[in-house]
């Protein structure tokens, strides 16, 4: 913190405070030792429960390990409510979008079968039917460019 070093509060944790808005002893007892907490970790950090007896223990002006019992779970139970009132992560990979490949049964390639390694595969080794990947030949009312000369 900016000035005066808090008690308990390392380097990191510092850092983590002062990115959130917290600078000084006053701005955490303003709002508190959960809310500070809470702020670290909408910040996108990843605050561990010490973080939450550091700051209890800064603004006590105790050790953190003094803290009795009670008050850990205390503030365990609050920091759990205030997480549960958190939006969902928002580092999730969306769901991509779903596509039907329809696969041809009455299609053999000379020397396979059905079913097998290459079927329903033209020359080039694309799907048939497959314009997203394909060559471009095919048209918007679903005939290749042979059929459209026919």
């Amino acid at each position: 913190m900016s000035g005066t070093k808090m008690r308990n509060i390392g380097p990191k944790s510092a850092a983590w405070l002062r990115q959130v808005g917290l600078r000084t002893h006053e701005d955490v007892a303003a709002i508190g030792t959960v809310e500070a907490f809470m702020r670290v970790k909408r910040a996108g950090f990843k605050p561990t429960l010490n973080l939450l007896y550091a700051i209890e223990g800064a603004l006590l002006d105790c050790h953190w390990q003094e803290i009795p019992d009670e008050r850990r779970q205390e503030l365990i139970l609050a920091a759990e409510a205030a997480t549960a009132l958190l939006p969902a992560p928002r580092n999730k990979p969306a769901a991509a979008p779903v596509r039907t490949t329809v696969h041809n049964e009455d299609r053999h390639e000379e020397g396979g079968f059905a079913g097998g390694f290459g079927a329903g595969r033209d020359e080039g080794g694309r799907g048939e039917g497959n314009d997203d990947e394909g060559d471009g030949r095919e048209s918007d009312d679903g005939r290749d460019e042979d059929e459209r000369r026919d």
